[in-house]
């Protein structure tokens, strides 16, 4: 089959479309032949070398996955059948032709949903639900703060937040961003790069600050996090964009706030964690992106890349300029 891969680590011009094994499906586990899977800045990270798979998994780039099920390994229980269309979050291995999935992390493609679309659904809705709930706890009519809100992400998060009755704040680095996260349910939004997002923060919520901050960038925020965390308010990190070391007094700041700091990392998790999750997820989230559904989920994809165009999608991503998901379609 072919796939998504890179011989050393290093640059977007390392990557190229080679041919590999196909995997085979194992005790428990589905054969996805794979239309569509998607880009995430842990894929940008694993090709510099920095952010290697759990023991076990696929080497093959791609966290997530959207296709239909091709075979089923031993012990499978008979949820899935051939031909039955299915998305999935990995461990890696979605940028290829086929990915083995355990069972158990299989969800099914919304009705009326493209593979192009479900694609852009498992790792960032699935992160979002994930930081919200499972971590954040969070509770109707509480303030969120979204940073990159216009990512896949944030524009999940945002919605979810919706859903969940709570108010989503977001920032984000250009208008065209703010217009779209205000499109997708942000009550308001601000320009990190020309504006005081706490000081605005503050003032939009008559200085009574967030309850919960959904934080993929690290270091270079803490002092405005910590000037605009409520007090009891809990700090969600899940990325360090800007870098992982603080300088100044940060512990009697946070101290000050008797605010909780909470880490996450959705690839890290077990298996067992990982389908907690998305049962909650499917059982609570997926119906809302059927049509008919009030309020309606969507998710947002910026761009599509045929698997041959792979590091010209990594470029994109570098870039910083899209709205939503980067897709990557695969071939027949």
């Amino acid at each position: 089959m072919f796939a998504a891969y890179f011989d050393c680590p290093g640059g977007p011009e390392n990557l190229s479309m080679k041919e590999v094994m196909k995997p085979d499906p194992g005790e428990g586990e589905v054969l996805l032949k794979v239309s569509a899977s998607a880009l995430n800045r842990a894929d940008l990270l694993q090709r510099r070398g920095k952010y290697p798979p759990p023991k076990g998994a696929s080497d093959i780039l791609g966290l997530e996955a959207a296709g239909s099920v091709a075979a089923l390994g031993p012990g499978c229980s008979g949820c899935w059948r051939i031909g039955d269309a299915a998305m999935a979050l990995l461990s890696g291995g979605g940028q290829a032709q086929y990915v083995a999935v355990p069972e158990g992390l299989l969800m099914p493609v919304p009705k009326d949903m493209t593979f192009i679309q479900a694609a852009a659904i498992p790792e960032a809705w699935l992160t979002a639900f994930q930081l919200l709930h499972f971590v954040g706890k969070v509770q109707e009519g509480e303030r969120v703060l979204i940073h990159a809100g216009a990512s896949g992400v944030g524009m999940a998060a945002i919605q979810l937040v919706r859903l969940a009755k709570a108010l989503p704040i977001v920032t984000a680095g250009t208008q065209e961003k703010l217009e779209a996260t205000a499109k997708a349910g942000a009550a308001a939004g601000f320009n990190y790069k020309n504006e005081d997002f706490s000081e605005k923060v503050l003032e939009f919520t008559q200085g009574s600050g967030v309850d919960i901050i959904l934080d993929c960038v690290g270091a270079s925020y803490w002092e405005k996090n910590l000037k605009c965390l409520s007090t009891d308010g809990r700090w969600i990190i899940y990325g360090l964009l800007s870098g992982g070391e603080v300088h100044g007094d940060f512990l009697a700041r946070l101290l000050s706030k008797r605010a909780t700091i909470h880490t996450s990392l959705l690839r890290s998790r077990d298996k067992e964690a990982s389908s907690g999750f998305q049962q909650a997820f499917t059982e609570e989230a997926l119906p809302h992106f059927s049509g008919e559904a009030s309020p309606r989920l969507q998710p947002l994809v910026d761009s599509v890349y045929p698997l041959h165009a792979i590091a010209e999608a990594h470029r994109a991503m570098e870039e910083n300029k899209n709205i939503g998901k980067i897709v990557i379609e695969i071939p027949v």
